[in-house]
């Protein structure tokens, strides 16, 4: 690997270097030699950075990924080096670098350079966290250990590191499976029926074993004080509200939830409420459904009729005292038009999150896509790239559509429809992990916006909507 080096740096083939330097700092590791093995590490991280300059949004997120293992190599060292503070600067520095970019050239619109924004330094994050008035919890996952790092609004950060390889299946398995206790189907696991009782809460409380417990003295004592989960990997699939500890209760019972693709986005997102001025309310509910080829090769299909968003649109706009767009007015062209000056967004609707262009016009190659009625001018489907072009200043978009939470899980986050909606300019969101049945749904949203109205922030309102609906359907899968 030294004579890989020494070649790819004499003829300036970065990438080889990258390669070759990541490579030694392995080797180092495995010899104990943990002075070299960060030095290796840091300098394989700096020149695969420099490649990254000048990318497409797409390939930065495919060349992250494979950049991915020299970030974790690096936490691996520092950890075992018990330089816990370095390793969370490092955790930042390797998530959600393509998003954070993107975003950082929306909220600096008069620079049409590209633009690198450095990662946030230790004091950095501690402002952060001191600015969000939020005890944030960040999570990574390096080979058999599960790192977590609390960082509360005072700065005072603590380090937990969790071996996994007591576990029975991996982490991986461990979600699916609590997942599927629930009732949520997965991609691969259609008609999966819940077994609710003792197995959803032995997986739910096994969850809870890793990833609350270990940290469980650190958060916050006031059920009000927001707690800001950073997941990792598979962890962006938890249910972090239905978690649930040893005496059966729910971690919503306890704290107000929220999370976020990196600590950096919550300080671009902050920055971007102060342009949140929209002034409307779009609230969309069952459009016309566009027709689509579920299948390679098959015809096309119209998506299917949702009466229960219908419902919950038009008893949301009514709380508001305005009218929802339903059916054949619900079009994309319209729905587009008036998102430029909403400041809330409720699309109650069909959430696609394999659908993807399949011409090379959208900008981004970014999956998924919101089912709107179709016109002359467009086609109903407002995909993730779509929603990339617009500007929006709402303060909030709610997606109570199927699945629209979820998307493509790679280093840079989970990318997808919430991705696309931060990056066009909105600081909040609410989505659904998983397809819920109508009559829940309406509830917590209808729950939601009547807790929002009488004060305090969006995340309490939401947990109080969920303490509602829980009180009159136990089963998480209705309300976490």
């Amino acid at each position: 690997f030294q004579q890989a080096l020494a070649i790819s740096q004499e003829i300036g083939a970065h990438a080889a270097e990258g390669s070759a330097l990541n490579n030694l700092g392995f080797i180092y590791y495995d010899l104990n030699q943990y002075t070299n093995a960060e030095k290796y590490g840091f300098a394989a991280i700096e020149v695969l950075e420099s490649l990254r300059f000048g990318l497409r949004d797409t390939d930065k997120v495919a060349i992250l990924e494979t950049q991915a293992s020299s970030y974790l190599g690096l936490q691996r060292t520092l950890v075992t080096q018990n330089k816990y503070n370095t390793a969370l600067e490092i955790s930042e520095r390797g998530r959600a670098r393509a998003f954070i970019e993107l975003l950082a050239q929306r909220l600096s619109p008069k620079t049409t350079k590209q633009i690198t924004i450095k990662p946030p330094t230790l004091k950095q994050i501690q402002q952060i966290a001191s600015q969000q008035n939020a005890t944030l919890v960040e999570y990574s996952l390096v080979a058999d250990q599960l790192y977590i790092w609390v960082i509360p609004p005072t700065g005072k950060i603590a380090f937990r590191s969790i071996e996994l390889n007591s576990l029975e299946k991996s982490l991986a398995d461990l979600v699916q499976t609590s997942r599927e206790s629930m009732g949520i189907r997965g991609r691969a696991s259609i008609g999966v029926e819940s077994k609710l009782g003792v197995d959803q809460t032995k997986r739910l409380q096994q969850l809870y074993k890793l990833l609350i417990q270990p940290i469980a003295e650190l958060l916050p004592t006031n059920p009000d004080a927001q707690v800001i989960f950073i997941p990792h990997q598979e962890l962006f699939l938890v249910p972090f509200p239905a978690l649930q500890d040893e005496s059966g209760n729910y971690l919503i019972d306890q704290h107000t939830i929220l999370t976020a693709p990196s600590i950096q986005v919550l300080e671009l997102t902050r920055k971007q409420r102060a342009k949140a001025k929209g002034e409307e309310l779009l609230i969309v509910g069952n459009p016309t459904m566009p027709s689509i080829s579920l299948k390679f090769g098959e015809p096309p299909q119209p998506l299917s009729n949702l009466p229960g968003a219908q419902q919950e649109a038009i008893a949301i706009a009514k709380l508001f005292n305005t009218e929802a767009l339903i059916g054949s007015q619900a079009t994309e062209t319209t729905v587009k038009s008036q998102s430029s000056n909403a400041s809330i967004i409720h699309l109650a609707t069909h959430g696609l999150l394999d659908y993807g262009p399949i011409q090379g016009k959208v900008r981004l190659d970014i999956p998924g896509a919101l089912a709107l009625a179709p016109s002359n001018q467009d086609d109903g489907l407002l995909t993730a790239g779509e929603i990339l072009d617009l500007e929006l200043k709402a303060k909030l978009v709610v997606l109570s559509a199927c699945d629209t939470g979820r998307g493509e899980i790679t280093s840079d986050g989970v990318i997808g429809l919430s991705r696309s909606l931060i990056n066009a300019g909105t600081p909040s969101i609410i989505v659904s992990l998983w397809k819920v049945p109508d009559a829940p749904t309406r509830d917590l949203m209808q729950e939601f916006y009547q807790q929002w109205q009488q004060g305090g922030n969006k995340a309490q309102a939401l947990r109080q909507a969920m303490l509602k609906i829980k009180q009159q359907d136990s089963n998480p899968k209705n309300w976490a």
